[in-house]
């Protein structure tokens, strides 16, 4: 066996803990070492030149268990913020046991930025803008550059390391900021991670965390097992209040289907009974493997009435390209028509009568890219991707319009300052779905968005429409790829008179 120093004092000083005074917990039969138990190898390694994020450094450290062998690729294990939780000793425990797959495990410290000079000069930590923030840029880091190095690694016996690409094989898991972080991967790639493990995670208003619980309950769940642990004596700060976030992350994931499982302390901020549980923890993670973790049914209202049971996106590759909704016909005749000045950066939104007159209605500073009618007719919807707003008007009598508003409020990702809403399409009962970096955004009738439909990889959607028997069949354009989805509604076709929606959930 060759065991390298687990926490070297170098980054000490990134992850402080504080314990409760007289905060102590069991050791787990499968935290301590025990005679007879083959021993794997720990080996540290130093990652430099990430493009991701350029110009930082990190050490990683490699578990491989005794039982590996090359000819199999192995389960996988992910750790921020380097070694925890007596994880080496408990692989060897539970993999001996066959309590647990194969597995490599994979600590990663977070990333730093030499400082120029050292005596004048600090490095530039890292450490929170790659773990508390929203988005994919951190998975991207473990999915391109990480785990492509380890497998360049070798045990000290030789044995290359290969690793599963199966997101169902692999565990990704940390404490604090390096929790959430976890938890974020997962999220926003549940087909590369499909198994987390959060101690006292950061689900707070420091890079956007506090918006988790609102978005999970949202979104249409995905496949993903999450284990929860924190004390109510954890962190209450400028930030929010540690446990209250990790009982409302509890909350929702329940509210959601998402197999969930937790364990709350006394704790403090502190590691100590995430230590003393990990071993349940990894064995409740992995249970029932290698049957899939599936995702679960949620509670959500609107997914419930307009999510069909086993449908989901499928990619299409002879459907018509679709560019926008910047028109929309009403059956009297009227059309309103969206012309954007890209030189001034502007649009104009204008009404044409039946008999063919070119009406100004308005001019925006901004550029509209979308346009849909209620089922009823009577108002217009219009998107303003620039923004995170959809502006509503009442049509008179005679086409014209009145009584603008910004009406619709939609989701914006952490990468971004907008919304991107891009393109509208409304169903008969009055749901609005539109097109967002965020996937599908589905509003009710009030203008607010009730449910979220997530596209493959997370991807952003840039158009969207309805097409095919009853128009219940729903078109997202992505870049260059189209998915399509049967959902049961149906949606307006251009042919469709006008009908009056039912009254909305307020």
């Amino acid at each position: 066996m060759k065991i390298i120093l687990l926490l070297p004092l170098a980054f000490m000083q990134v992850l402080v803990f504080a314990q409760v005074p007289g905060e102590k917990y069991p050791d787990d039969s499968a935290s301590v070492y025990h005679a007879g138990v083959p021993k794997g190898e720990v080996l540290k390694f130093r990652l430099e030149g990430s493009k991701i994020y350029p110009g930082t450094w990190r050490d990683y450290w490699i578990y491989i268990p005794a039982q590996y062998h090359p000819d199999q690729p192995a389960c996988v294990y992910i750790n921020q913020d380097n070694i925890q939780f007596k994880a080496p000793i408990v692989f060897d425990n539970l993999i001996n046991s066959k309590e647990i797959p194969v597995t490599i495990g994979i600590f990663v410290s977070p990333g730093r930025v030499s400082a120029t000079d050292s005596i004048t000069a600090l490095d530039r930590f890292n450490r929170s803008f790659e773990y508390d923030g929203l988005g994919d840029q951190y998975a991207r880091f473990i999915l391109r550059e990480l785990l492509p190095v380890v497998e360049k690694q070798r045990a000290s016996d030789g044995r290359s390391i290969r690793l599963s690409k199966n997101g169902n094989d692999r565990v990704i898991a940390g404490s604090s900021s390096g929790a959430i972080a976890a938890f974020t991967a997962a999220w926003e790639h549940p087909e590369e991670f499909s198994r987390v493990f959060s101690c006292i995670g950061t689900y707070v208003g420091i890079r956007g965390g506090d918006r988790y619980p609102t978005l999970i309950r949202k979104y249409e769940p995905k496949a993903i097992r999450i284990f929860l642990q924190d004390g109510n004596n954890d962190q209450n700060s400028y930030a929010g209040d540690w446990f209250k976030e990790n009982e409302l992350m509890e909350r929702a994931l329940q509210f959601s289907g998402y197999e969930v499982a937790h364990v709350w302390g006394e704790g403090a901020h502190s590691g100590g009974q995430a230590t003393s549980i990990f071993p349940q923890v990894i064995r409740w993670l992995w249970k029932d493997y290698p049957k899939p973790v599936n995702a679960g049914t949620s509670k959500n209202y609107l997914l419930q009435e307009i999510v069909l049971p086993g449908e989901g996106w499928k990619p299409v590759n002879n459907l018509q390209r679709f560019t926008g909704t910047k028109q929309a016909k009403a059956t009297n005749g009227y059309v309103y028509v969206i012309e954007n000045q890209t030189a001034n950066h502007y649009s104009k939104l204008y009404l044409i009568t039946p008999k063919g007159k070119k009406l100004l209605c308005e001019t925006n500073s901004n550029h509209f890219e979308g346009l849909a009618l209620t089922p009823d007719q009577s108002q217009l919807y219009v998107a303003e991707p620039s923004s995170h707003w959809i502006w509503i008007y009442q049509i008179n009598a005679d086409g014209t319009l009145r009584y603008k508003q910004r009406y619709g409020w939609l989701h914006v990702p952490d990468q971004a300052e907008n919304a991107g809403g891009c393109a509208i399409a409304c169903d008969n009962a009055g749901h609005v779905y539109v097109a967002t970096r965020m996937g599908v955004q589905v509003m009710d009738q009030i203008g607010k968005v009730a449910a979220m439909l997530p596209l493959p990889g997370n991807l952003p959607a840039t158009s969207l429409y309805f097409s095919g028997f009853g128009f219940s069949t729903i078109n997202v354009v992505c870049g260059q790829k189209t998915y399509s989805r049967k959902l049961n509604v149906r949606g307006i076709s251009p042919v469709d008179s006008p009908n009056k929606p039912p009254i909305p959930k307020l």
